[in-house]
């Protein structure tokens, strides 16, 4: 009986049936890597002036789309599944890692942005675009690849997958956090200035809503009261009316205070941003997951409503095709005006120490955490995503919330440079690290 043998296999057969020699994994290394560049070609293409069957306006929605409905799908199908109360204080090490890489990369951005000084505003920019990894899209992505093939080092095809998108997912939320609060504020433009030029901030400012509505249908601001409302009488209104008045007037003014006050504390917190779905289809599926009985109602395979996380699976299936196709897209664009402005010595400092230098010190944290006893004994997979953490490029998260502060074009420029050169780093560390684990 003929049989089809994979590449992992026919590698193994060539070096005498033994274990993963350093070929093999240098193959296996590359593998994700390419079915990656592959992926993201077929989107350049696509985007591309000859073709343009993806164009901006596509792109944008195919990124809500994803970020929306497919991202937390994958998320809440595969990490509710894995979780239980028990893994929830084993894991507990993957958001502490994520911080772990947050506060390590912004340290040599620090170092990186003081050697270099790059040009005015942009030495926290730089500090940031180091120090801030990719720990969701990209790593999910890898994983599926690696995973793919049935011979992977990690060994079962579904295992391998569900406990990969289990790990990344459960430290997102951590990084969500990071992104809105320290991100946030470390990307605001200098008091009375804006990233573009010191004399746009001198500019008339219009709202949101001013900006909607054209100059000549704008309402004069005052207006007399006269001809607006009509002011009533004591003496017409009912006795009636002037007493419920007095009683409901001192409740309502305290529930629209409380109103207030909430409304202030969500907005100085962010929570409506760091509550995105991505995040909150996490939480959600940590809690269901580690309640048995919501478990086994929704999530297990003779669930009631397993239809449901079913739906789920194959919706979060189409995620990764999705989002590598709007990414080879977005480099139709190349890195735009932003690289100008930052200056070719900012770039290369950025996308060398992101990428060269925050993973050798990922090293070290992992080998200290290894010492201590932090990971769980045997969970291969577990320590292979906490090395993946630090190897990352810059997270894509990050050109977002640069567009909110104004600086969302040097931003595209650095997350162009930074993803076209981790195709290369990224198969020299996922070498070491698979030679290190087998």
């Amino acid at each position: 009986m003929a049989m089809k043998m994979s590449l992992w296999e026919v590698m193994k057969e060539a070096q005498g049936g033994g274990g993963e020699s350093l070929l093999s994994i240098l193959t296996y290394s590359i593998l994700p890597i390419a079915k990656v560049f592959t992926m993201c070609f077929m989107g350049f293409l696509m985007a591309s002036k000859y073709v343009n069957v993806l164009p901006a306006n596509g792109r944008k929605l195919l990124n809500g789309l994803v970020f929306s409905l497919l991202l937390p799908c994958l998320i809440f199908s595969d990490l509710g599944r894995a979780v239980t109360l028990q893994n929830l204080l084993r894991w507990w090490f993957l958001p502490v890692n994520v911080i772990m890489a947050t506060i390590s990369g912004s340290l040599i951005g620090l170092i990186v942005a003081s050697i270099i000084r790059p040009p005015y505003p942009y030495f926290k920019f730089t500090i940031i675009h180091i120090g801030i990894g990719n720990t969701g899209n990209v790593p999910l992505v890898l994983i599926a690849a690696l995973c793919r093939d049935q011979s992977n080092p990690f060994g079962d095809t579904a295992m391998c997958s569900q406990q990969g998108n289990a790990y990344i997912s459960f430290g997102q939320w951590v990084g969500a956090i990071i992104l809105y609060t320290y991100v946030f504020q470390m990307l605001a433009p200098p008091p009375g200035e804006t990233f573009d030029s010191t004399d746009e901030a001198k500019l008339p400012t219009r709202t949101f809503v001013d900006s909607l509505v054209p100059e000549h249908d704008k309402l004069p601001t005052k207006l007399p009261i006269s001809t607006t409302v009509p002011e009533q009488v004591p003496e017409q209104v009912p006795l009636l009316a002037l007493e419920e008045a007095q009683k409901i007037g001192p409740l309502s003014s305290k529930r629209v205070k409380i109103m207030d006050q909430l409304h202030l504390l969500v907005q100085k917190l962010k929570l409506k941003q760091i509550f995105q779905p991505p995040i909150t289809a996490a939480i959600l599926a940590i809690f269901i997951g580690c309640v048995p009985f919501l478990k086994n109602f929704i999530l297990t395979d003779d669930a009631p409503l397993f239809f449901f996380t079913d739906s789920c699976l194959i919706l979060g299936e189409a995620m990764i095709p999705c989002i590598l196709l709007a990414l080879g897209g977005n480099l139709v664009e190349g890195p735009g005006p932003g690289s100008k402005r930052l200056g070719f010595r900012t770039i290369v400092a950025i996308i060398f120490a992101r990428l060269v230098l925050v993973p050798p010190v990922g090293l070290g944290i992992y080998f200290l955490g290894d010492k201590l006893g932090f990971y769980p004994e045997g969970d291969k997979m577990f320590r292979f995503i906490l090395l993946l953490q630090y190897a990352m490029p810059t997270s894509v998260l990050s050109g977002v919330i640069a567009n909110l502060r104004g600086c969302g074009k040097e931003s595209a420029a650095i997350l162009f440079w930074v993803h076209l050169c981790a195709i290369i780093s990224m198969t020299g560390w996922i070498t070491l690290y698979l030679s290190m684990l087998f």
